[in-house]
């Protein structure tokens, strides 16, 4: 079981790059006004979403499970944490719509919408972290 959970570790940081860096791709491409610029980060932000934030999201959940099923882990920590889990699938799947939105130049938000869009895996990360760690209830 502990290659398990290296893997779950080692996908769970990939996907988090990904998640961290994604929504400051869509920063730059706010502020970007050069038609080579935008096609660029179309680029960037297409192949970052589906060559490794989304594999590294589902690799992370299919080690995720298998550790559950493994350890048997329970307690309202694990709920609190499956709760950050589903939000953080959602932040993704909104990442995946704001990148359509992009491809196809319908973004409507400024690039301070998207810095403190970028905020919100950060919170999430501590709180996983924290839940897994000191396991409070």
């Amino acid at each position: 079981m502990l290659w398990i959970k290296s893997l779950h570790i080692i996908f769970m940081v990939t996907w988090f790059a990904g998640l961290f860096y994604l929504p400051r791709l869509f920063v730059y491409h706010a502020l970007c006004t050069d038609q080579a610029g935008i096609d660029r980060f179309k680029v960037m932000e297409r192949k970052l979403y589906y060559g490794i934030m989304t594999p590294g999201a589902l690799l992370t959940l299919l080690f995720g499970a298998w550790l559950w099923l493994g350890y048997g882990f329970s307690g309202a920590w694990l709920y609190a944490k499956l709760a950050l889990v589903v939000l953080l699938i959602a932040y993704h799947l909104y990442c995946g719509k704001l990148l359509i939105d992009f491809k196809h130049d319908r973004n409507q938000h400024g690039h301070i919408y998207y810095r403190w869009f970028n905020e919100m895996p950060v919170v999430i990360l501590f709180a996983v972290v924290i839940l897994v760690v000191v396991k409070p209830w």
